[in-house]
């Protein structure tokens, strides 16, 4: 068999033009994968995400099953077809969960260690790669169309996928047992405001403060953890910014969906194979003020942009929208400030305090809750400024009261007494306020 090419060989040993007489269904799936590869047009595999090709390839194989491998038939034949059609036109062995609407994110820990989150909790996967280099194969494959590569020379990868997913990897030696693949699924069915109350997210009058904050050009932070939810509030949020202005969204990657039609996207983008070309959300969003933005949204403030947001908060630029990795108000606050400070500006602590206390209005923190759900547990203002410390505020709050054992989280919603100082500013724009709307203890 020497006029085979190396190539035309499955692990397995198995000629690609060879027929798989009496195999294991496990190597005629490999042989059938070899030879698809061998023999489909590459316009037909560089296009497999589409439905039309998927039916292709799945005609090809059941045409070369049919004549090579008449042995097998029946479940066993449809197993092979749909794997062989997965690794060719998918994501491999874990096509099936990127294709379930309901997982929202896919994590790859070793190629017999595969989970997924489903309405935030997390479940292992029964699925599994073959060994290493199969994930390696998936990996190259899902990176190829996007222009990227990765290597040990250049180890990890951060990028966007076509439909807007997320695709994070890291190889050894970084992660020396094995590739590591972690995949955050796009949402096409957004949130809306209402959908977060039916979920429990927020209530009526939580949402009506916030939908008030945001028609009074109130700045806002929403802060949270990994996974809690941020970008979909945030993207909530935003269907109440008025049609007549013109926004400005900076990311890292692309993850909002705004639907207004006056939208400008703007995305950061990491250094080319050489180290050159990058262009980060801090030059991102000084390009923005210079195009007559009426608001500017920042998907997620990261670094030395931090100082440039605030200070265009501060001149005249009203009513933007951030969100923050932390685990509470007060940690947002001292994640900016640490931002500013490594970002190298020669700047006293006291007026980078300073500045925060003046531009960023209210911090809305969500966290994820034992039973998976998403819930906003605190609207905190930012009152101003007590000698060199930055004061706060709470509003609202959400006060859990326990759990029915592994059933949903039970708390209610309640104000604190504190009316905040911009409570005036919302009644002209047109929110209900009356002497029980901050009062102290009020639960709902």
């Amino acid at each position: 068999m020497s006029q085979w090419r190396r190539s035309e060989f499955t692990g397995n040993g198995i000629a690609a033009g060879v027929r798989p007489d009496g195999r294991e269904p496990e190597e005629v799936q490999q042989w059938l994968h070899q030879r698809l590869v061998r023999q489909l047009d590459p316009a037909v595999i560089s296009d497999s995400s589409g439905r039309k090709s998927r039916e292709a390839i799945e005609s090809a194989a059941r045409a070369l099953l049919s004549v090579d491998a008449p042995q097998i038939i029946g479940e066993t034949k449809e197993e092979i077809i749909a794997a062989v059609v997965d690794e060719i036109a998918g994501y491999g062995p874990i096509d099936p969960l990127v294709r379930d609407p309901q997982i929202s994110e896919i994590m790859v820990n070793a190629p017999d260690l595969v989970y997924f989150e489903r309405d935030g909790r997390l479940y292992e996967s029964p699925l599994q790669f073959r060994d290493a280099a199969h994930v390696m194969r998936v990996v190259e494959r899902i990176l190829a169309p996007l222009g990227r590569r990765i290597d040990e020379a250049s180890p990890m990868v951060d990028a966007r996928l076509p439909d807007g997913s997320r695709v994070n990897v890291i190889i050894p030696p970084l992660a020396p047992d094995s590739p590591i693949l972690t995949i955050r699924k796009f949402r096409t069915d957004r949130y809306g405001l209402d959908d977060l109350i039916t979920i429990g997210t927020l209530n009526d009058e939580t949402v009506a403060f916030l939908r008030a904050c945001i028609t009074a050009r109130i700045n806002v932070l929403i802060s949270g953890g990994t996974g809690t939810g941020k970008t979909t509030l945030l993207n909530a949020l935003s269907a109440c910014l008025g049609a007549g202005e013109r926004i400005v969204t900076i990311e890292d990657p692309l993850e909002l969906q705004l639907r207004q039609r006056h939208v400008v996207r703007l995305e950061a983008r990491p250094p080319g194979i050489e180290g050159r070309g990058e262009v980060t959300q801090r030059d991102l969003f000084r390009n923005a003020l210079r195009m007559r933005p009426d608001r500017i949204i920042v998907g997620e403030v990261r670094g030395g942009e931090a100082f440039d947001m605030m200070q265009a908060m501060n001149t005249g630029h009203e009513g933007s929208m951030s969100t923050l990795h932390a685990n509470s108000p007060r940690d947002a606050l001292a994640r900016i400030e640490n931002m500013v400070l490594v970002a190298g500006y020669d700047i006293p602590i006291s007026a980078i305090r300073e500045q925060i206390a003046s531009a960023i209005h209210l911090v809305v923190q969500i966290a994820r809750m034992p039973d998976g759900a998403r819930r906003v547990t605190h609207i905190t203002e930012i009152a101003g400024m007590e000698g060199p410390t930055v004061t706060t505020q709470d509003i609202y709050r959400y006060v859990i009261t326990g759990s029915m054992g592994a059933g949903p989280v039970a708390g209610y919603f309640e104000t604190t007494g504190v009316r905040p100082r911009f409570a005036d500013r919302l009644q002209a724009f047109g929110f209900d306020l009356h002497t029980e709307t901050f009062a102290r203890g009020r639960r709902f």
